[in-house]
């Protein structure tokens, strides 16, 4: 790989420095050779040694302001504000047309939290600089945090216009397009921007997401080809396109595509978990089962490869194996919802109505809120012949589901069997407010209440209203 002579001189500076770092000897380099040294420094983490070099930088420049401007940007990293703010207060009576000072100081107040000074700052420092993309994408920034996503957006664009090769920017220009719930007016932009940039692969590649978002899944698929094309390991696009395969049932195509994404970089439990779903929707179950155990090998706290191994079996109607996946789920997790109600369901299906109960009761306990999971709670519980614990759950139910038809007649209907006539009746009359149409649920569930007459006299009353 050739370098370039920047990278070249670069490299030569930073073993010279290295080397007078090891033999104490001291060597003679310029201020901009120290900044070079420092930023490569700051930029691959190692603190210390930008710390040193501006240390000797500043001995042997102590007049550079460039020197002084990288000082700024250590105190800040270091949380030390008053003192840099200090030092660009000097600065700034030396050089009151450098940019870099406006900047930094727009940087400090950012870090206050004083976003709209920030801006002040980098409006000044667009008059004096050379270098307007920058200036542009630190404003976007700073509207960003004032959560300004309008004004955002427009100085992320102003920043392209400056450079369409800030790959950044126009990740920031789509995440307000996202943000605001803009997804057309984000295909025209990035329309207009691929006619002038033609080879942007990651242009490419958002309009594909946009194109997804609305659901137009040819159009995303065109997109998503076009990045690959420009860039055959741009990784994301192949996943985007591959789920986008799956969205036009073109499953075969969707797995190559997820296979490719497994070629340029290690097998995530995403691609793998995937390729077995595509498996399974083409009714190859044996290549499914395969891939769903090598999700959980991969990532044995993936939630949604234990349920897609669980869910396999119950489909098959193989309880006892979905049984054994789903213990050991719980045994992983438990504390995942999602594992409790499929061990209720699955218990349900083998006739173990108290393992049923403690199921769906745990995934109450850990949020599961969901209607149908109070429902199948309480009906279990009333297989158990446990109607008090039913109605306290209940009318734990109705509190989430106050207008609930089917909480109330279950409530009506364990309040009259438990000889509760005024409640039975209240809550009779309120499922029968809330859906007369489905009063055949009480025959369903509850055919010896629905043949009580106090319930026939009821619903007789109801119809002549």
């Amino acid at each position: 790989m050739n370098l370039s002579h920047e990278e070249e001189d670069r490299s030569l500076s930073l073993s010279k420095f290295e080397s007078m770092l090891k033999t104490n000897k001291v060597f003679f380099f310029d201020s901009e050779e120290f900044e070079d040294i420092i930023l490569h420094y700051l930029d691959s983490g190692k603190i210390n040694l930008a710390k040193k070099a501006l240390k000797l930088g500043l001995e042997q420049h102590p007049r550079s302001t460039g020197l002084k401007l990288v000082q700024v940007e250590i105190l800040v990293f270091d949380d030390k504000l008053d003192m840099a703010e200090r030092l660009l207060n000097d600065l700034y009576a030396i050089e009151p047309t450098n940019e870099e000072i406006y900047i930094q100081k727009a940087n400090i107040y950012s870090k206050r939290d004083q976003h709209d000074k920030a801006v002040e700052l980098l409006e000044i420092a667009l008059k004096y600089t050379d270098d307007f993309a920058d200036v542009y994408s630190l404003l976007g920034m700073e509207y960003l945090f004032m959560d300004n996503l309008e004004k955002a957006k427009e100085n992320f664009i102003k920043c392209l216009e400056e450079d369409d090769e800030d790959h950044s920017a126009l990740y920031n220009v789509v995440y307000c397009f996202d943000f605001l719930d803009q997804n057309l007016e984000a295909i025209d932009f990035l329309n207009d921007f691929i006619e002038k940039n033609p080879y942007s692969e990651v242009a490419w590649h958002q309009l594909g997401r946009q194109y997804y978002a609305i659901k137009e899944y040819e159009q995303a698929l065109r997109a998503f080809d076009y990045a690959t094309l420009i860039d055959d390991s741009f990784l994301g696009a192949f996943l985007e396109m591959a789920k986008t395969l799956e969205k036009l049932k073109r499953y075969q195509d969707a797995i190559n595509c997820y296979n490719t994404t497994m070629e340029l970089d290690d097998p995530t439990s995403f691609a793998l978990l995937r390729v077995g779903k595509c498996y399974e929707k083409l009714g190859n179950r044996e290549k499914a089962l395969k891939y769903y155990l090598k999700t959980v090998h991969e990532d044995p706290l993936l939630d949604k490869a234990w349920i897609a191994i669980t869910d396999f079996y119950i489909r098959l109607k193989n309880y006892q194996k979905a049984l054994y996946y789903v213990n050991k789920a719980i045994g992983i997790d438990n504390e995942n919802k999602l594992y409790w109600k499929r061990y209720a369901t699955i218990n349900n299906a083998l006739n173990f109505y108290e393992e049923a109960e403690e199921g769906y009761r745990k995934a109450v306990e850990f949020g599961d809120y969901q209607l149908d999971t109070w429902l199948f709670w309480i009906d279990t519980l009333q297989q158990l012949g446990e109607f008090e614990t039913a109605i306290a759950t209940l009318l734990q139910a109705a509190e989430y589901y106050s207008e609930e038809y089917e909480v109330e007649y279950r409530l009506a209907a364990l309040y009259l069997r438990q000889q509760e006539d005024d409640k039975g009746i209240f809550h009779l009359n309120n499922g029968l407010r809330l859906n007369y149409r489905h009063h055949t649920l009480l025959e369903e569930y509850f055919p010896d209440v629905f043949a009580m007459q106090i319930v026939k006299d009821e619903m007789k009353k109801y119809r002549k209203r």
